[in-house]
């Protein structure tokens, strides 16, 4: 065997340990995940409610979202809770938003002024009202992005606890009521994260789901079931050992103390959600601070997903950035001893996982190419190496998908059913390397590019 065969075979040896090591790591967040859901189900949903009810601030961050704000603020006025507010942040809209939101709940302009804790662009015109026992306020600010427009609603957030919320989100009654149930439990709970799914194709009336149906578009249909791979998976998976590294910018909790302490959401990176989190692990690990950040499926919010291909690429090219920016700036959890299973597994994964797999495979793959071509290796074994893979992460994917609907009572038709069959095998088939192109490629003029909202066609709820 030459030199030149040598090298490729530990290459393919290397790309199929690879595959097979992330297949196992599914495998096993699904088990888990599965488990925990299990163990939520035999407590019959009568887990008791604490009566130490945190006052939490819901900020809803909005740039042209007048296609969804009102009925995601209706959606926030039946929540099943007592003491909470909404505070709308429109970042400098060029659309009828911030008008449309002060016309439909009558909100009246205020002299009210807010102090700038954390930095952030300058507010020029609050309003607000108390609409069904709910202080409902309107924020609008010179455009800075949503990390500094989050930051300044942290800054006008009365409570101590404050929420972020997408503004094309909805939320169930018992969203808030069962997010802020492990602070209630946990004086040490400084973050926690809700489950986030797709809306499309769901239908809630008075804060319940009333029709739930997979959304016929492949493109949103994987989504839907790629969100449950993620959110019923891994972070499941992470929690257990406490090393969670991200909680979602569309629906999760803060301790505001903590969030001030670490000088808010940084306003250059577009993985804001993520390099919040990282950075508080970072300080209460640095400072030896007693915390936890963790996450709660039975609080669950409805997003709207991209429902094209460009908007997903556009969606997709951001996390990726965002997630090479946060790793990059806490290289550090890599090496501290001190950060114990957050740099030494949860890192490591979404460094391994996540950043270096659009490379690993794409450059494993055409390796397999160029083997099979020269004929160094065999295409029936690679060929049907490759299929099995597929069709085993397709398998894992879709108990993913019936475990949750399972045990959130959601009723699925055999129509579903076939909608999940077709479109795992698009996602890991073509959507997966597609998805690899736009990630490798996403650094071509990275330097150069402004770092702004990502924009998607919004639909009416």
């Amino acid at each position: 065997m030459s030199i030149s065969e040598s090298v490729l075979a530990v290459v393919q040896f290397l790309f199929f340990a690879y595959l097979i090591i992330n297949a196992s790591f599914l495998l096993l967040s699904v088990v888990v995940g599965g488990v925990h859901l299990h163990s939520k189900h035999q407590q019959g949903g009568q887990e008791e409610q604490e009566e130490n009810e945190p006052s939490v601030s819901i900020l809803v961050p909005a740039y042209n979202e007048e296609v969804t704000i009102v009925s995601s603020i209706n959606s926030l006025l039946q929540l099943d809770y007592k003491n909470y507010e909404i505070i709308v942040l429109d970042d400098g809209s060029k659309d009828n938003t911030a008008q449309l939101v002060r016309d439909t709940f009558l909100l009246e302009e205020s002299d009210r002024t807010i102090e700038y804790i954390i930095p952030c662009k300058p507010y020029h015109r609050v309003s607000q009202r108390v609409v069904d026992g709910i202080q409902v306020t309107l924020i609008e600010k010179e455009n800075g992005g949503k990390g500094d427009v989050l930051n300044l609603g942290i800054n006008a957030a009365q409570y101590d606890y404050f929420l972020c919320l997408d503004a094309d989100s909805l939320l169930q009654s018992d969203s808030l009521k069962n997010i802020v149930r492990p602070v209630q439990k946990d004086a040490s709970v400084i973050s926690v994260g809700g489950q986030v799914q797709v809306s499309q194709g769901v239908e809630i009336t008075n804060g319940v789901v009333s029709h739930y149906q997979l959304p016929w578009q492949l493109v949103l249909c994987s989504q839907a079931i790629e969100y449950d791979c993620s959110f019923l998976g891994s972070r499941i998976f992470l929690d257990y050992l406490d090393s969670n590294l991200i909680i979602s910018g569309a629906f999760g909790l803060f301790h505001k103390k903590y969030v001030q302490a670490v000088g808010g959401y940084d306003t250059k990176t577009l993985g804001e959600d993520m390099e919040l989190v990282m950075k508080l692990h970072y300080y209460c690990c640095n400072n030896n601070i007693p915390y936890r950040i963790c996450y709660e499926t039975s609080a669950i919010c409805w997003s709207q997903a991209p429902s094209t291909l460009t908007d997903l690429r556009k969606q997709r090219r951001r996390w990726f950035l965002g997630l090479y920016q946060c790793l990059r700036k806490y290289w550090r959890m890599l090496t501290g001893v001190r950060f114990g299973l957050v740099g030494a597994l949860s890192y490591v994964y979404y460094l391994f996982f996540e950043l270096l797999a659009p490379f690993v495979e794409s450059i494993g793959l055409l390796i397999v190419i160029i083997s099979v071509f020269f004929q160094h290796a065999q295409l029936t074994f690679f060929s049907s190496f490759f299929l099995l893979y597929v069709a085993y992460c397709s398998l894992v994917t879709v108990t993913s998908f019936l475990q949750r609907a399972y045990f959130q009572k959601i009723f699925i038709t055999p129509v579903d059913l076939c909608k999940v069959a077709y479109a795992t095998f698009f996602r890991y088939l073509f959507l997966h390397w597609i998805l690899h192109f736009v990630r490798i490629t996403s650094f071509i003029g990275y330097r150069k590019k402004k770092h702004e909202w990502g924009g998607i066609v919004r639909t009416k709820h």
